[in-house]
């Protein structure tokens, strides 16, 4: 079966209450019993009779409106509550808001911790691939010894070069003198065999 419509329930409650409306038939039943009971020319106990049908009709008027009231007051009771639940609804849906926020601040700053750890976890990687300063402190003593041990051996060997340069001046400067000695006295020689040449021609 379908779903009932609001058009059925509306034509069935018509079809009930006659007028639309249960307590508006009740009101003109107890008018026309009134109006009737007023004008009845009948017997005491027929006046009786009416009498208590108008106040039958009058207790269920009252009896109705008395309902009536306190549906009104429950409808006012659950718009309040339906209030009050719509604004915790908005307090929370504004609370969810500020939590989902702060939970975005929150990832912002866990990726900037995570990414800040990486980089210090790889820049102590680098750091572990070197010496500790103390290591490093006695590579560059032992450097710097090295190197004055170098700078020594090199100025010793300065000073060797220097004095076998001067020795090779002083042997080039020797051979020089000794070359022209020899030449003088070949010359010499060769001059004294010209001068005894004519005299032996001459005997």
């Amino acid at each position: 079966m379908g779903a009932v419509t609001d058009d059925e329930v509306i034509r069935k409650r018509l079809l009930i209450d006659g007028d639309g409306a249960g307590d508006d038939r009740r009101i003109n039943v107890l008018l026309k019993s009134f109006t009737k009971w007023c004008n009845s020319p009948g017997t005491p106990e027929e006046g009786f009779t009416q009498y208590q049908r108008v106040m039958a009709t009058l207790g269920q008027c009252e009896f109705s409106m008395g309902k009536t009231l306190m549906v009104y007051d429950m409808n006012l009771r659950e718009m309040e509550n339906y209030e009050k639940i719509y604004t915790n609804i908005e307090q929370n849906i504004t609370s969810a808001h500020e939590k989902i926020a702060e939970c975005k601040k929150e990832i912002q700053r866990a990726k900037r911790v995570r990414k800040n750890r990486q980089e210090y976890d790889a820049l102590a990687k680098v750091i572990q691939q070197h010496p500790d300063r103390h290591e490093t402190l006695k590579q560059l003593e032992a450097l710097d010894k090295e190197l004055q041990q170098l700078s020594q051996i090199k100025e010793n060997v300065d000073a060797k070069l220097e004095l076998r340069k001067k020795q090779f001046h002083v042997l080039l400067s020797t051979i020089q003198e000794l070359q022209q000695t020899l030449e003088n006295d070949e010359k010499s020689d060769n001059d004294d065999n010209n001068q005894e040449s004519p005299a032996q021609t001459g005997e």
